[in-house]
């Protein structure tokens, strides 16, 4: 039966590591000497420990999690952040300061520690009593998939609800429930959370059937290995328990710290441009536009932002007023674009109001470009895989559209090429990839590289 109210929270986490950061901040403010209470030393502290947790993985505690993993998370955090804490004030003489310091250091250390253990042991109490589970079904019943699943039962302090097998082989057990195809069905009929599929029960093309199901249906997909298993890079080997799962290696966008990371580049770089560009040029370009042809100097169209939410994404205006610009895509000589138009499209220069949605939060500088609505209804229904796009926020600039991908769609290859492009991109994100898809659309628009259309 569907749980009517929700199973887990992903905000679990966040909320953590909110309270983490403000006991920092606490006990800076209680202990520490109040000449050193100043946004310098508590931006450097708290930026310091989140870049850190980053690295180390400090919040990657799971409910499969050892209680060893945990003391060892906690010794290789503190370890590296009291250096850190402590070179800060090596420009100061020693005594006094160093030994208030050390108080500081002692209360956060002795808090924050005392509660990762009460919220680690809280939580499995509360999934004792039947709160915070997750839907689970197995693939495959051979010795391996049934360890898992008499794992599942007995330890019900991981959180985990067992519900049936499903293979394809003929079963008589009472939670052999059907054949795999009939399990993805059940999956998505039944709100499953999670799959365990064990390797040996499936051949390599339903493997990635499954896979690539369970990434559509956002279900969380994991391996259960023969003893003797090679481990794919793309995998990483965890243990519930002495039992080994293989779980498919967390994405970049699937971890809160790429987000955090993203957003405060998005502002920063954001800012700058609209104090040291846009707050001259817009101006201008306002007195161009207007004298080139009547109506509004922006233009407002409604698109696919994350998770399918709609946002009014901005531009300059580039064309003729017209009935049909919600309803027919810029093509290649189009008609409608004024003189001036054409100027601000192979620029880009007609994109520049769009850090205006990066910096109300609609948009990022880099990410798969959003389409009109009537394209992304088009294309939902031709492209496999399309809808990923949107598990992230769109961008001014992004791997596709330095990539050569620009413009006006005229065969069906330019949006496939694209779709892999974003895929490819969401998939493999790192910062450096972000800077160099900028410098690239900068190089781009400077060599008159862009299409005009």
């Amino acid at each position: 039966m569907k749980s009517k109210i929700k199973k887990y929270s992903n905000l679990v986490r966040p909320l953590i590591i909110l309270f983490d950061v403000l006991i920092i901040n606490a006990v800076i403010y209680f202990f520490s000497d109040k000449e050193h209470l100043n946004i310098q030393f508590v931006s450097y502290i708290s930026l310091f420990w989140l870049l850190l947790a980053y690295y180390t993985k400090f919040y990657n505690v799971y409910r499969y999690t050892h209680v060893l993993r945990l003391i060892t998370l906690l010794i290789s955090q503190f370890f590296v952040f009291l250096l850190a804490f402590f070179a800060y004030f090596t420009i100061f003489e020693e005594g006094e300061i160093v030994s208030k310091q050390s108080n500081v250091v002692f209360w956060f250390t002795a808090i924050i520690i005392f509660f990762k253990f009460i919220f680690f042991f809280l939580l499995k109490k509360y999934r004792l009593i039947g709160k915070n589970y997750r839907n689970v079904v197995v693939f495959g019943d051979s010795n391996s998939a049934q360890n898992v699943a008499a794992l599942f039962n007995k330890r019900k302090d991981l959180g985990y609800r067992f519900l049936g097998f499903f293979s394809d082989k003929h079963s008589k057990s009472k939670k052999h429930l059907g054949t795999i195809r009939e399990g993805l069905l059940y999956a998505k009929k039944e709100s499953i959370d999670e799959i365990y599929c064990e390797i040996s029960c499936v051949t390599r093309l339903k493997l990635k059937e499954i896979r690539s199901f369970c990434n559509k249906n956002k279900i969380e997909f994991s391996l259960i290995p023969e003893n003797k298993a090679i481990y794919s890079k793309d995998f990483s080997l965890e243990h519930y328990g002495t039992l080994p799962i293989l779980k498919p290696k967390q994405l970049p966008f699937e971890r809160i710290e790429t987000h955090i990371m993203k957003r405060v580049f998005d502002v920063f770089f954001s800012l700058i441009v609209c104090l040291f560009l846009l707050s001259w040029l817009l101006p201008i370009l306002w007195i161009i536009v207007k004298i080139n042809s009547k109506g509004k100097f922006f233009f407002k169209q409604k698109r696919d932002g994350i998770n399918e939410n709609q946002f009014y994404c901005y531009k300059i205006r580039s064309m003729r007023e017209n009935d049909l610009a919600d309803e027919i895509s810029t093509i290649k000589n189009d008609d409608r674009i004024t003189s001036v138009g054409v100027f601000l499209r192979k620029t880009s220069l007609d994109e520049l109001p769009q850090f205006f949605n990066v910096l109300i939060g609609d948009m990022s500088v880099v990410g798969p470009r959003p389409h009109m609505n009537i394209q992304t209804e088009k294309y939902l229904n031709e492209i496999d895989n399309y809808l990923i796009r949107n598990s992230v926020k769109p961008g001014i600039t992004g791997l596709a559209q330095v990539s050569g991908y620009r413009g006006e769609v005229k065969k069906k290859s330019d949006i496939d090429n694209r779709v892999r492009l974003d895929i490819f991109y969401i998939e493999n994100w790192s910062f450096f990839l972000d800077l160099k898809i900028i410098v690239q659309t900068v190089l781009n628009v400077s060599k008159g590289q862009e299409k005009a259309y």
